[in-house]
């Protein structure tokens, strides 16, 4: 996954330090995750789609998502997704190169073991994000009735290396925060908190809060869930308990900044993360039919 991360850092740096949608940068990270796809047996393909960009001018702005599928029975299939792109500021390492890394060794270890999934996953990776969620909100916005019947669950994941992080869950049943997802959020939300229970290592929730690719899932009713190792919020002296770190510094102090780079991350916790995201992964793509 490191190496992954210092392929993106390296496309920024060749590109005026980001990633955005619409610039030279992103179409380079594109190429990058679709040459690992396809060395691993993928055939990805391209969702176009447009939106306004900002600024006075409002310039239609052209993007693309990435999809990537396993075999197995599309009539259960699981979306693990992140996004893409980074904002204009920076190179967006942590926010979102750490998700981007993680699904890719993952669909890459799924080829390499011969896993055989019983219910098809879509590997997604999203575009225009940063700009406005537009890339997954277009992905289900295309979506038939039947394809959102048979989408079982949309695991998410948005910055995972946080240098001064915490585990996050998000809170699938509203228990914690009073925003539950669909139907199925919960065992979403459970799979993870059994990974790292099972690992003896500390995880709080985290709420729907709107502000990632989850939201377009959760507002077509499809059960939605996924990992978070925190942004602008400060670490509390009870999550320093948990996790380390620094009490009162913000758990990534170089959100949306030209900072978020790769010295911009926890290695540690991108691997404990990752393998989270690889569990719940394989929970849903190896789950009995029905």
């Amino acid at each position: 996954m490191v190496a992954h991360l210092e392929a993106l850092q390296r496309i920024a740096d060749d590109n005026g330090g980001n990633r955005a949608s619409g610039t030279s940068g992103y179409e380079a990270s594109a190429r990058y995750v679709e040459e690992q796809l396809r060395a691993a047996g993928y055939n990805p393909v391209r969702q176009t789609f447009t939106f306004r960009g900002e600024g006075r001018s409002r310039k239609q702005v052209e993007s693309f998502n990435i999809l990537a599928d396993t075999g197995g029975s599309a009539e259960n299939t699981v979306v693990v997704g992140g996004h893409l792109d980074s904002v204009r500021e920076g190179p967006g390492i942590n926010d979102n190169g750490s998700g981007v890394a993680a699904i890719l060794e993952i669909a890459k270890w799924m080829k390499e073991t011969g896993t055989t999934p019983v219910n098809r996953v879509r590997f997604a990776f999203w575009g225009g994000e940063e700009d406005g969620l537009y890339g997954s909100q277009h992905y289900v916005d295309e979506l038939s009735k039947a394809e959102k019947a048979q989408t079982a669950a949309n695991l998410n994941v948005d910055m995972m290396a946080s240098p001064n992080g915490v585990r996050s869950i998000h809170d699938g049943d509203g228990s914690d925060f009073g925003h539950a997802g669909p139907n199925g959020s919960k065992q979403i939300e459970d799979v993870f908190f059994r990974f790292f229970q099972e690992n003896s290592l500390p995880a709080e929730t985290t709420p729907f809060d709107g502000g990632s690719d989850y939201d377009a899932f959760l507002q077509a009713g499809i059960p939605g869930g996924g990992l978070f190792s925190g942004d602008v919020e400060s670490k509390t002296q009870a999550q320093v308990q948990s996790y380390g770190g620094v009490a009162g510094k913000k758990l990534d102090s170089c959100y949306h900044k030209a900072c978020d780079t790769i010295k911009n991350t926890d290695a540690d916790l991108l691997k404990e993360m990752s393998a989270a995201l690889a569990y719940a992964t394989t929970s849903y793509a190896l789950a009995p039919r029905g």
